[in-house]
């Protein structure tokens, strides 16, 4: 695998232009009709009714974390099989506990990893580089083919890779190395939950794909 995650294949490039839709031409045509988007989410490992409750879950932590802190902070909430990542700034410890608190309080919630930093909000200068290295961290995974891309998901703030998903401990080790190895990447902190053998085997046919 290439460093800078360069040399992908179209389904990789595909992904990366999904994530920079809002910024590069040229794109439109690889995820025409959305198939690209329709495979990764065949391939997702949680049910639907996850998915559909993790989504939920964003958009009302997102709505309390905003009313805490204001102009103060800036919240990210990710939940990924009912499982919340809080990455961002926040004013000071006092502020980051009340956004936990209020996070923890939303029905279906069942962890809560509180990541945030007390700190000045991050410019968008620090937002636009940390898409752009959850972007090759993302094509990087596809490009590897050896573990199913659509299992992980990818949150980086500051430079500090987050990796979230259901996977068993060798997928965990591979997409840490596979972030480790993005440039702009400071570090990689691990967010998942861990499937054995027999679970990965329990799960429907579609989500065993290597990305290939």
């Amino acid at each position: 695998m290439n460093k800078q995650g360069l040399s992908l294949h179209p389904l990789a490039k595909a992904l990366a232009c999904v994530a920079l839709l809002g910024s590069l031409s040229g794109c439109v045509g690889l995820v025409a009709g959305g198939a690209v988007m329709t495979a990764v989410s065949a391939n997702d490992r949680r049910t639907l009714g996850a998915q559909t409750e993790d989504k939920a879950i964003a958009v009302k932590g997102e709505m309390k974390a905003n009313n805490i802190t204001g102009a103060d902070g800036h919240v990210n909430v990710t939940s990924f099989n009912r499982r919340v990542l809080l990455t961002g700034e926040v004013r000071d410890a006092a502020m980051k506990a009340a956004v936990e608190r209020d996070i923890r309080a939303i029905d279906g919630v069942t962890l809560v990893v509180n990541e945030l930093e007390a700190a000045p909000p991050s410019k968008y200068t620090s937002r636009s580089n940390d898409a752009l290295i959850t972007t090759k961290v993302k094509a990087s995974l596809v490009d590897m083919q050896t573990v199913s891309a659509a299992s992980f998901k990818v949150v980086t703030e500051r430079g500090n890779v987050y990796l979230m998903g259901r996977v068993t401990p060798r997928e965990a080790q591979v997409a840490t190395d596979v972030a480790r190895g993005v440039s702009g990447v400071q570090k990689v902190v691990r967010v998942f939950e861990y499937l054995n053998d027999i679970d990965l085997k329990a799960l429907p046919a579609a989500t065993e794909a290597t990305g290939s």
